[in-house]
């Protein structure tokens, strides 16, 4: 060729780089076709930026080199590539977290249910609730339009079953829930149909649900977070805490596959007289429901970093241990119809707790909410949920590593 002939002075001129470069650009201008291999379709390599280079003094072809949109040089299109890739995780995590959610149950009829689909239950605590990077509560009870298999009860007019209309879900999602216990003492109410039926709707609504006997523990993406969340309860159709050894195997296979670990507990006995934690196994009505002090404790051991309790009914202490989160009882929340609301029953805080990435306790606060037998919580401005959990941490950890101011405030002593 007449172009390579007259070039043999320039490769002396430029040496061998600056030769070859000039080959290039004239054999581009020369020919646009580029060879190409139809059947390798190998990600981040462009053909079109994928040169032959011809020996001047041969006709055969001399070394093949492949380069990448980046630049880079591959020696074949099989050559394997370390490439290192790393997630952006957020600087900060908003948690909003609440107690026992009853919608209302159409058992033992529809009188326990509220007008239209309930929406108003909610406005004074949506806003608040969907504000947070990741919302959790505690469903009590089953989701279900069919009959189910009821529990047996000897005098129907005081057996407490709950099954909530499935169209009340949507409220649910409304106010921003990411996370649901189904673990609790209500989750059993109508069998095996209704634990599937609840599961089968907060699948339909995108709400990660664990705790139930069919799905113990899940992983879940909530933003850039990947999150590992477990439910347990002493109850049947539920992830029991009594077999630690199974917990904690679970807790530290959520630890190695997620960026949080959240542990939701149904435990601790119920009601006005049992508000103080004994940090001993607590007994109710002969069922043993666990010494969920140790048990929180040991947990967080294993690689939890968060603890949200609930199954008093009533509000308990909290706490901060090893930079983790603990609530030992969030009471009762937004429960409708037959449940006990009578004076200290009728708190419903929603915590609000803000970690790192690694869900070590940065701050929190307290919203002080108040229920009604016929409304839902709404804004209480004696901030009585507030004055119990202070005083309640206050006599309970007196070696407590936070402080919580009367606004609600939860200041982390050792930052």
């Amino acid at each position: 060729m007449l172009i390579l002939a007259s070039l043999e002075l320039e490769e002396m001129q430029y040496g061998r780089t600056g030769f070859l470069l000039i080959i290039i650009f004239l054999l581009t201008l020369e020919s646009c076709k580029v060879f190409q291999r139809s059947q390798v379709t190998q990600k981040n390599i462009s053909y079109s930026d994928s040169l032959r280079f011809l020996d001047s003094a041969s006709s055969k072809p001399a070394k093949e080199y492949l380069i990448t949109q980046k630049g880079d040089t591959l020696d074949s299109l099989f050559q394997e590539v370390d490439i290192a890739i790393e997630r952006l995780l957020p600087d900060t995590v908003k948690i909003m977290a609440v107690g026992d959610i009853m919608m209302g149950t159409k058992f033992p009829n529809s009188s326990y249910l509220p007008g239209g689909n309930g929406e108003y239950l909610w406005d004074h605590t949506r806003d608040l609730l969907k504000s947070a990077d990741i919302t959790f509560g505690n469903l009590e009870g089953t989701m279900l339009d069919g009959e189910g298999e009821p529990k047996k009860c000897s005098n129907p007019k005081v057996c407490y079953l709950f099954k909530m209309p499935t169209r009340l879900g949507g409220n649910l999602v409304e106010a921003g829930f990411d996370l649901l216990s189904l673990a609790n003492n209500h989750a059993n109410d109508f069998g095996a149909t209704g634990r599937k039926s609840t599961q089968k709707m907060l699948d339909s609504l995108d709400i990660a649900a664990a705790g139930a006997v069919e799905k113990p523990y899940v992983s879940t993406k909530i933003g850039h977070l990947k999150v590992g969340f477990v439910a347990f309860a002493p109850n049947t159709g539920t992830l029991t805490f009594y077999d630690e050894e199974r917990a904690i195997r679970i807790i530290k296979e959520l630890d190695a596959l997620n960026d949080m670990v959240i542990v939701s507990i149904h435990g601790g006995a119920e009601g006005s007289k049992n508000m103080h934690l004994t940090k001993e196994r607590e007994f109710y009505y002969g069922e043993d429901r666990g010494n969920i002090y140790e048990f929180s404790h040991k947990l967080i051991d294993h690689g939890a970093d968060l603890i949200l309790g609930h199954g008093p009914h009533v509000v308990r202490a909290i706490e901060v241990y090893k930079e983790k989160f603990i609530a030992y009882s969030l009471g009762n929340f937004l429960t409708y119809g037959r449940f006990n609301l009578r004076g200290v029953n009728a708190e419903a805080p929603v915590i609000e707790i803000l970690t790192d990435a690694e869900g070590k306790f940065i701050e929190g606060k307290i919203h002080s909410f108040y229920q009604s037998y016929s409304l839902g919580p709404r804004k209480d401005d004696q901030n009585r949920a507030i004055q119990s959990i202070k005083n309640l941490s206050e006599e309970d950890l007196p070696e407590n590593q936070i402080k919580i101011d009367e606004a609600g405030r939860i200041f982390y002593l050792q930052r």
